[in-house]
């Protein structure tokens, strides 16, 4: 009866939380179905255990950032990886993170130009300026700025992979794929990295939200649970789209887009501006984490720190896509883990 009434009165929080950390997570890489196949599909049936190893990941690596973010009053990821990493690994790894974060948002406004170009023949140059004028008024808005565009993004992503996914398990004739791995190698360690990738992104918006908003351990921790819980079912359908329809999808910078045009054009078209709305998302979130870094760092005001960050991303947002995805993120997922390892230990010995 209590815990009931506790989750009604706190069921918005939660969903906030939830979102926030869905639409963090999720960005176009995922959206667009070429996340989930570099790192899941490929390994076949054993991707949908490395799913709910992730989602294990997200619950209890989140519960210790969170809790640490909590006491020791911490403001940024530069901030717990100072605290649970103090030595040299430590500047490391930030330096590291910020390096990725930047390439991040480079490569999304790229992304974007890219997108509205290839699909609606809209000039390269007005779809990055679009999406950063876009970026520069929400995230100007702080944190109630991240909470917002997340709690409209993230129904609508939901909605729409949901949609797909029926749509194509209720009318397609047949599985018509032997999932066999595509790939030599460990299904475990793809997980571990991916998890790690995105649990140490998040830090950077988890560590800001258990500090500067009045929101309870409890309550951020559930809505963690809940977000973990629905990405875990968004991605386990993507999965399985993907695996039905190899080899089908090899040729396509978005997979899902392929598994789109199997229904009308508007299915196709809510696809693409789902994927350019994560791209969004992903964006916001990342300026959000860099700009909290160099305010805690340099004690520079919100503003100034993300105007330092536009002028840096802007030239530099002429990296392809895919690349950000199959070189750049296992090569952070490493990053992750070690600082997993770490928050952990420093969580078990304090």
């Amino acid at each position: 009866m209590i815990w009931g009434i506790f989750m009604i009165k706190n069921f918005k929080t939660i969903l906030i939380i939830a979102n926030v950390f869905i639409g963090t997570i999720v960005g176009a890489g995922l959206a667009s179905g070429q996340e989930i196949f570099q790192f899941f599909a490929s390994y076949g049936y054993n991707s949908f255990f490395g799913l709910a190893l992730c989602t294990v990941i997200y619950i209890m690596v989140g519960f210790v950032i969170l809790t640490l973010g909590k006491k020791f009053n911490l403001h940024s990821y530069n901030d717990i990886i100072s605290v649970v990493s103090p030595g040299i690994l430590g500047k490391i790894i930030n330096l590291l993170t910020s390096f990725f974060m930047v390439m991040s948002c480079s490569i999304i406004l790229a992304g974007s130009g890219s997108l509205l170009n290839e699909y609606f023949n809209i000039p390269k140059w007005v779809g990055i300026i679009f999406m950063l004028i876009i970026s520069i008024v929400i995230t100007l808005k702080n944190t109630e700025g991240l909470i917002k565009v997340n709690s409209f993004i993230v129904p609508l992503l939901i909605t729409v992979i949901v949609t797909i996914f029926c749509l194509y398990f209720f009318t397609s004739k047949g599985f018509l794929y032997n999932p066999l791995p595509l790939k030599k190698g460990s299904w475990l360690l793809s997980s571990l990295l991916y998890g790690g990738f995105n649990i140490l992104c998040c830090s950077g918006v988890l560590v800001p939200l258990s500090s500067e908003r009045d929101f309870s351990l409890k309550n951020l921790f559930l809505g963690v649970c809940l977000g973990s819980i629905i990405l875990t079912a968004i991605s386990s359908m993507i999965n399985y789209l993907l695996i039905a329809n190899i080899p089908y999808i090899f040729k396509y910078e978005i997979p899902l887009l392929y598994v789109a045009s199997s229904f009308s054009k508007i299915i196709q078209l809510l696809l693409l501006v789902i994927i350019w709305c994560e791209m969004l998302s992903t964006e916001v979130s990342d300026i959000y984490s860099i700009a909290k870094t160099l305010e805690s760092l340099f004690n520079f005001s919100y503003i100034k720190s993300t105007a330092i960050i536009l002028v840096i991303v802007l030239p530099v947002s002429q990296i392809g896509f895919k690349n950000l995805i199959t070189v750049l993120y296992p090569a952070f997922g490493c990053i992750g883990i070690i600082f997993m390892v770490q928050c952990i230990y420093f969580y078990i010995k304090h």
